[in-house]
């Protein structure tokens, strides 16, 4: 992949690297650093559709139809690593092994946006929250982003976890409460501690992860 990578960027907190709606020249893999993907709808309203972190694939998207269908936005310090567009098709042609590893990586997203449908659509507001931390969780363990005592960071705020799962803010804040109240996880100072995963995981109903380890771009 060096061959295709055009440089480093460096982003601030709360920086649109992708906006909705425009023609992007660029391609992204997250090096460092944690961001959002939404989409605005038309009467302003904001629903979260992904959470980024170390390692995901961003713009791939713009990169095959021309322009990006939602915004993608640092929530921290974010270093990305950057390719250009222009290189995506040679890329499939020249490198087929690393033409699989994208092709991996959007089946993946497809089958974690399945299962966000499902859980908007059908688990109860504890159910929602409650799959969507371990969601979190279970990512960034994989990518061994978890400090030496298993607390994960946790930079988003109330209402990126409320747009992402239909739900208000005062209904986030309250069912954050009540799993709080249970002893299931404990959330302070920016940082999330699951306490009791076994029952977080019955009571979120989430599937098992996918086993197949994870391409690197």
């Amino acid at each position: 992949m060096r061959r295709f990578k055009a440089g480093e960027l460096t982003v601030a907190p709360r920086t649109t690297i992708l906006l909705q709606g425009a023609a992007s020249p660029q391609i992204f893999t997250t090096l460092s650093g944690w961001g959002v993907r939404y989409k605005i709808l038309p009467d302003g309203e904001r629903q979260v559709i992904g959470f980024v972190l170390p390692g995901d694939l961003i713009g791939l998207q713009a990169g095959l139809l021309g322009e990006m269908k939602h915004s993608v936005d640092s929530v921290t310090d974010m270093t990305l690593c950057v390719f250009s567009r222009a290189d995506l098709w040679s890329l499939f042609k020249t490198c087929p092994e690393r033409g699989y590893d994208l092709t991996w990586l959007a089946a993946r997203e497809e089958h974690f946006l399945g299962d966000m449908l499902a859980t908007i659509g059908q688990r109860s507001g504890v159910e929602r929250v409650a799959w969507g931390l371990l969601s979190l969780y279970r990512r960034a363990e994989a990518r061994r982003l978890l400090r030496p005592d298993g607390a994960m960071p946790m930079p988003f705020r109330q209402q990126d976890l409320a747009n992402a799962f239909g739900l208000s803010l005062v209904h986030t804040n309250k069912t954050l409460h009540v799993l709080r109240a249970r002893g299931l996880i404990e959330l302070s100072d920016g940082m999330l501690r699951l306490i009791d995963r076994k029952t977080l995981e019955d009571v979120s109903n989430m599937e098992a992860p996918i086993e197949a380890p994870r391409p690197l771009i």
